[in-house]
């Protein structure tokens, strides 16, 4: 058999679903495409996105200087929720499937390392390589698109015929040639359910995607404060958004596992209030070693804080009010948000209590804020 074929076997006995090969040469149209979102400003708050970033992303020569051909993986991580939900009168946030389950990039990266010692024995020559799982400077969705794993939606995920677009993706540059897959020709046609499916409007048209409003950047990335006009649109997401994936007609008729490579770490449905009060040791205890904790626990806490106040129930008040003393003031500032957007007078008079002894003219102005949007 050939190396492909022997290679492919190992990869699917280990849990690597998906495997494409293509060449390692540069990809011009995705890095103009790119440059060009820089350019429109699409990349906000995302200051390490540079225009050398996306050069290095579409020319993997520049990783990796043998590189001949690139390897490409996807991992499927949808599975059912579990049964058991917090009882009526509790409410809930959201949290992405991707990270209901341990972290992927060291899970992955661990896969595919396993690949590479596989690669190294059958061929019995050194290969130099170099593994990419969702953080190093490659375009990995165009990369796996030309290695035939999937196709480009139109919200800019890749799609795959068995799994939708629930799937990881994690690469090798190599430097050795081995037989390429031929793109394929599947599209999304005329469809663009996604587009109309996104809460916020972020994707602003066909494979045009317009970060700073994106629900996964606004929860995860964005370190600051959450736009005030796009905090309701938010609901109960506090970790990631699925919302045009659920939309997708692809990804409804998707495979489901009933367990993956990822187990489940966490509660997708987390109880906001115990996330809003968590203390530092529960926040290490219930997120090291999943990808939630890439928000941090200030983060957390504030997505929690949005996500009671677009709930609309009276038992969010206390806990936000409480809030009101938390040493995080981007804690602070967004729990007088919610409040003002829960209203009632038990909320006005803490705002107003909070307003006399406040020292943070965020904090001060997000209270203001508040007091005169909600009429209290």
């Amino acid at each position: 058999m050939s190396v492909i074929t022997d290679l492919r076997e190992f990869a699917h006995e280990i849990g690597l679903d998906l495997v494409g090969v293509a060449s390692a040469d540069s990809l011009p149209d995705a890095e103009e495409v790119m440059l060009k979102r820089i350019g429109d400003g699409l990349f906000g708050g995302l200051d390490w996105f540079t225009p050398a970033r996306a050069q290095r992303a579409c020319n993997p020569r520049l990783l990796l200087p043998s590189a001949t051909s690139i390897i490409s993986f996807g991992v499927p991580y949808l599975v059912e929720p579990p049964i058991d939900r917090p009882g009526p009168g509790v409410p809930q946030g959201r949290i992405s499937r991707y990270a209901w389950g341990e972290d992927y990039h060291e899970v992955l990266r661990e896969k595919i390392g396993s690949v590479v010692d596989f690669l190294k024995q059958r061929v019995s020559t050194d290969v130099r390589s170099r593994i990419f799982v969702d953080s190093g400077p490659l375009a990995e969705r165009a990369f796996a698109a030309r290695s035939a794993i999937g196709w480009f939606g139109k919200n800019t995920n890749i799609i795959t015929r068995d799994f939708g677009s629930w799937l990881f993706l994690g690469e090798i540059l190599v430097d050795i040639d081995l037989e390429c897959d031929r793109p394929l020709k599947k599209t999304c046609g005329t469809c663009e359910v996604c587009l109309k499916s996104c809460p916020t409007g972020a994707i602003l048209s066909p494979y045009t995607v317009d970060n700073r409003r994106c629900i996964s950047y606004l929860t995860i990335e964005l370190k600051g404060p959450i736009p005030r006009e796009l905090r309701p649109l938010m609901g109960d997401r506090v970790f990631g958004c699925d919302a045009c994936q659920e939309a997708c007609p692809v990804n409804r008729k998707a495979q489901v596992r009933k367990r993956s490579l990822f187990g489940l770490l966490v509660d997708p449905f987390p109880d906001l209030i115990q996330l809003l009060m968590m203390s530092d040791e529960e926040y290490r205890t219930r997120f090291r070693a999943s990808p939630v904790h890439r928000a941090k626990k200030r983060g957390l806490q504030r997505n929690a804080a949005v996500a009671l106040g677009n709930c609309g129930d009276p038992s969010a008040v206390l806990p936000l009010v409480e809030a009101l003393g938390n040493e995080e003031e981007l804690v602070r500032g967004h729990a007088a948000w919610a409040l003002g957007h829960l209203g009632g007078n038990r909320a006005r008079k803490a705002l107003e209590m909070h307003r006399s002894r406040q020292d943070s003219p965020y904090v001060l102005a997000e209270i203001e804020d508040a007091l005169m949007v909600s009429g209290l």
